[in-house]
């Protein structure tokens, strides 16, 4: 291995898997993944942590085996967090400078941003990205970077994003009790944008579609900034037990049928299209129709478009998103899901890879599910080269408290730890 060159890792604890990434950058800027661990996620519900002891167990099967293909010993990680308790709010900060001398710099912004995490939430929730939108210098709006500008009255419009503290507190438990160190927790969506979305279409108006096992992640941009996000509680793992219910068979059948024969578009099926399933135990094979059985997906798959399109037209952009939907994720590998997003919306829709910033050669990483996990790394290379202008700088102490979730939290954490350790499930 190269001297001197960075490594960041990402741990995405998803409902259905749980992927451990290593990746650094090549002399050209891309991301290359050094080695990926992946296993089944057993102790996640709908995207947050039901089960400290089996997750803790997967968490450090799938480090073991990231170790083991990158040759490299991981004890840092940059962790995602989803789940239906994530929601957002629009809020306005205000501040007032003394003089017209003295450039807007780095620092006023921070104070803002600042600020913006002392809001007051609801009991249980905690603030976990605080994100400007745009700033107002002295009420000339529309600024994107009002650094090195003068002016006495600074406002800026902020997209905060809030979670369940306790939904935080068990990720960083797991990854604790599994030997590791969280460097930074990141919304999913987020992280997911990052892999899959290029500039302009963020530019022209895009919406993230991220269809996980246990949610469905909504993020919005426009005009390069991040809009509205939301999660939807229904995923592919819904999809699943309507299968299993629908055609009496057991969930592992269930999902390698939807998987293997599954479609979202009824229509683009034959009524003389069967697949035979292996009988239990010795009974006869069971005969399934995949018209009936894409009758079944889309069904479920139309709900959660609908609810899609409602925070779409929620988020007051619907007009202004030129560049469409695009959807990643594992359930984005359905057949015929593009077809059924763009009749339901109207909207332009592609299939999100996370190719965007991938050196060549990472092949089984290019599918549609890593997206995340890719997203993850990238959003760690930020988040160092962040942390290193903030530790070089003299106002180290006051950028680092502002820098992120974890830092605010550590102290808290510490204190759960120390509580909760003799007890396992929630």
């Amino acid at each position: 291995m190269e001297e001197g060159s960075e490594i960041v890792v990402s741990l995405d604890i998803g409902t259905t898997k749980i992927v451990c990434m290593v990746g650094r950058k090549n002399e050209f800027g891309k991301l290359e993944i050094l080695g990926m661990g992946k296993t089944e996620s057993v102790g996640v519900t709908r995207g947050v942590v039901s089960h400290i002891t089996p997750t803790v167990h997967a968490i450090e099967k799938a480090v073991k085996e990231a170790e083991t293909k990158s040759g490299v010993e991981i004890n840092v990680v940059n962790v995602g967090i989803a789940g239906q308790h994530i929601k957002s709010i629009q809020h306005r900060g205000i501040r007032t400078r003394n003089s017209l001398d003295d450039e807007i710099s780095q620092g006023d912004i921070d104070h803002l941003i600042d600020d913006m995490y002392k809001l007051v939430m609801l009991p249980g929730e905690e603030i976990i990205h605080v994100l400007p939108q745009e700033y107002i210098v002295d009420n000339e709006q529309g600024i994107r970077d009002p650094i090195g500008m003068s002016g006495i009255r600074l406002e800026a419009n902020f997209h905060i994003i809030t979670g369940q503290m306790a939904a935080a507190k068990n990720i960083y438990k797991c990854v604790r009790k599994a030997g590791l160190e969280v460097a930074e927790l990141t919304l999913e969506p987020l992280a997911s944008s990052e892999a899959v979305l290029n500039d302009e279409e963020k530019e022209a108006g895009v919406v993230l579609v991220d269809i996980g096992g246990g949610t469905t992640d909504v993020a919005i941009f426009q005009d390069g900034i991040i809009r509205h996000t939301a999660v939807i509680p229904f995923g592919g793992n819904i999809i699943s037990e309507d299968i299993k219910e629908g055609c009496t068979i057991i969930k592992k059948q269930a999902e390698l049928l939807k998987v293997k024969f599954g479609s979202a578009l009824a229509s683009e099926n034959q009524d003389n299209d069967i697949v035979a399933i292996p009988g239990l135990r010795g009974r006869e094979p069971k005969e399934i129709s995949l018209k009936n059985l894409a009758h079944i997906i889309q069904a479920r798959m139309e709900e959660i478009i609908e609810q899609v399109y409602y925070e779409i037209k929620n988020s007051g952009f619907e007009k202004k998103l030129i560049a469409g939907l695009v959807v990643t994720g594992g359930g984005s590998q359905l057949k015929h899901v593009t077809q059924l997003f763009e009749y339901m919306t109207g909207m332009d829709t592609r299939i999100g890879y996370p190719t965007e910033h991938l050196a060549s050669g990472a092949e089984e990483i290019t599918s549609p599910m890593y997206s995340t996990g890719v997203g993850l790394v990238i959003k760690g290379f930020e988040y160092s080269a962040r942390h290193a202008r903030s530790t070089s700088s003299v106002t180290m102490h006051s950028k680092k408290s502002k820098g992120s979730f974890f830092d605010k939290i550590l102290d808290k954490s510490k204190v759960w730890f120390e509580e909760d350790a003799d007890h396992d499930s929630i």
